[in-house]
């Protein structure tokens, strides 16, 4: 795995996770906060740790923040401070910036100042918990990003037949990549491979047309 260089800017509780995760992963990590105490927390779980307010873009300039291959802007109620972190970023060139936002009209306005990734944790959290109780027989899913998410579904009897008479492409616009069957898996199955009870099922689709299917199943 090639070693990124990371700046993650905001060093909360959201910030600081992401920041020391990165470094142990073996990855470069800049890491800073206006608040001085924020930054001597992570001195030393970080490559370089330093006090810089992040809506002053000559002082991100300074930092020559369009050389890193990620920037996290990670600051947490200060929407004015998050919003001119990420313009200043994008502005200086970083290829990749990911924001988090606090609630749903932080997330359309940092979208539309060019956030690559948008991410809102407690929410997105909240949701995937939410799903998980709700549909116990999904057993993973791997969020791809673009509302595109790759799930693990068992079967039961309203998915019994071969996938050409099914027509989950036609009917609920997913895509079967794999299915599992008692610990044995075929990847890309054709249309006359069978679906049984209990046979496991790796979709692809849009979190909606997935969201559809689990309708479909009784879920």
């Amino acid at each position: 795995m090639k070693s990124k260089q990371c700046l993650v800017i905001g060093l909360g509780r959201f910030g600081t996770a992401v920041a020391t995760t990165l470094y142990e992963m073996g990855h470069e990590v800049v890491a800073i906060d206006q608040h001085e105490d924020n930054v001597e927390r992570v001195m030393n779980l970080v490559t370089h740790a330093a006090i810089v307010d992040a809506s002053d873009e000559r002082a991100l300039r300074a930092l020559g923040v369009g050389d890193f291959d990620v920037v996290v802007v990670a600051i947490g109620t200060d929407v004015q401070a998050n919003i001119l972190a990420t313009m200043n970023a994008k502005s200086l060139g970083a290829p990749y910036v990911v924001s988090k936002a606090i609630d749903e009209m932080a997330r359309r306005v940092l979208e539309r100042i060019g956030a690559d990734l948008v991410i809102r944790p407690e929410h997105d959290m909240g949701v995937r918990l939410a799903r998980q109780i709700a549909t116990p027989n999904i057993v993973d899913t791997l969020d791809l990003g673009g509302d595109y998410a790759i799930v693990e579904i068992e079967a039961n009897e309203r998915l019994k037949g071969t996938l050409r008479d099914l027509n989950l492409t036609g009917r609920f616009n997913v895509q079967i990549i794999a299915i599992s069957r008692a610990g044995k898996i075929e990847v890309t199955p054709r249309a006359e491979d069978e679906l049984r009870p209990h046979d496991k099922l790796v979709v692809i689709g849009t979190s909606h047309n997935i969201d559809d299917l689990r309708r479909y199943l009784g879920e």
